[in-house]
């Protein structure tokens, strides 16, 4: 691609980001989400590959019509009570339906399905952008709309998110679909704390992108996009081997490393909430995701790859990583001492 194209469209997602951000209008929060979408699909199609062209279909559609649902909810918010503040969000049905197409537009459950199937036809640097940046603009709006949602509605969205997460990512064998439920279960975590504790979904949101962008850039860095890839990882790249494995663990959430932290806060602030019960569902759904993110770890160690595959050969790796892989490997490893720090700026 033409690199002032792809300025433009890399600035055009900072630009459609930033306008949702900044704005308390409806209007102007939905033109932000669709600078946004448009952005990302000529990112998504520049492969010129019939199944990254579905996928850049598939996406489009699905924001569309979550867009399309997202101003009709506003709109008739705004016919019936003449307001279009974001957080005059009043109408029971309008904000219903306005949680409903911010849902999808992060992949949400129950409206997730389009997510596992268009991170797999992208390649590992757009699916990061999808999984990271793609994710702000929608949340943060789903952080001024909550004092809007019954706390049951929030908490049924994130533990059914959490459960289809875990479940959906069991029996896989590509990293982007594994990765795509990943992004599933970690949504729902956020949001069942939302009513709660906002400050803690900030929280997990800034862990959860830290994380799942090592996680893409480590999987970048060894050209593994199948769980039969990473099998030949050990006997190339030693370092990246034990990088990524321990990333996977701290994305499900495994003490001692950074994942461990919002699980460990959120399970409390539920406690403290006398959720009891939802804390114990919650947990056992991140037993969920451990478990596919413990098979990956071991097909990455305790497994040799065949004696022939499309792996590319070990001399043809790149022999140094980039500056951010380093720094973001670091936070998503070593974070979980700053816990108290976190707890007092939270306070």
């Amino acid at each position: 691609m033409n690199p002032w194209v792809m300025f433009v469209l890399i600035a055009s997602l900072g630009l459609g980001t930033t306008i949702t951000f900044a704005s308390s209008h409806w209007l102007l929060a939905w033109m932000g989400l669709e600078i946004n979408t448009l952005a990302i699909i000529p990112l998504m199609a520049q492969q010129h590959h019939p199944r990254a062209v579905e996928a850049a279909t598939k996406y489009f559609l699905t924001q569309a019509a979550a867009a399309a649902l997202m101003l009709f909810a506003t709109t008739s918010n705004a016919w019936i009570l003449g307001e279009w503040n974001i957080q005059q969000l009043a109408h029971p049905l309008a904000t219903a339906v306005t949680m409903i197409s911010l849902g999808m537009k992060i992949g949400l459950a129950p409206t997730h399905l389009w997510l596992p199937e268009v991170l797999q036809g992208l390649d590992l640097l757009t699916g990061l952008i999808l999984s990271t940046w793609q994710k702000l603009a929608p949340m943060i709006l789903i952080y001024q709309l909550a004092p809007n949602v019954a706390p049951s509605v929030l908490v049924m969205i994130g533990l059914t998110s959490t459960l289809i997460g875990g479940w959906g990512g069991l029996n896989q064998t590509q990293l982007r679909k594994i990765l795509a439920y990943s992004s599933i279960a970690h949504m729902g975590w956020m949001i069942i704390v939302l009513k709660y504790s906002p400050n803690l979904m900030l929280l997990n949101l800034v862990v959860y992108i830290i994380m799942t962008s090592t996680a893409f850039l480590a999987l970048k860095f060894v050209s593994a996009t199948t769980i039969n890839m990473l099998a030949t990882v050990w006997a190339k790249t030693p370092t990246m081997l034990t990088i990524t494995m321990l990333t996977m663990l701290s994305l499900g959430g495994l003490p001692p490393l950074t994942g461990f932290m919002p699980k460990w806060m959120i399970l409390q602030e539920l406690t403290s909430q006398d959720l009891p019960t939802t804390a114990t569902m919650m947990a056992l759904a991140a037993l969920l995701s451990l478990f596919f993110y413990l098979r990956l770890c071991y097909n990455m160690t305790l497994t040799s790859g065949p004696n022939t595959d499309n792996n590319k050969a070990p001399w043809r790796l790149k022999t140094t990583a980039t500056l951010p892989l380093p720094t973001l490997a670091i936070f998503s490893l070593m974070m979980l001492p700053l816990t108290p720090t976190a707890i007092a700026l939270m306070m």
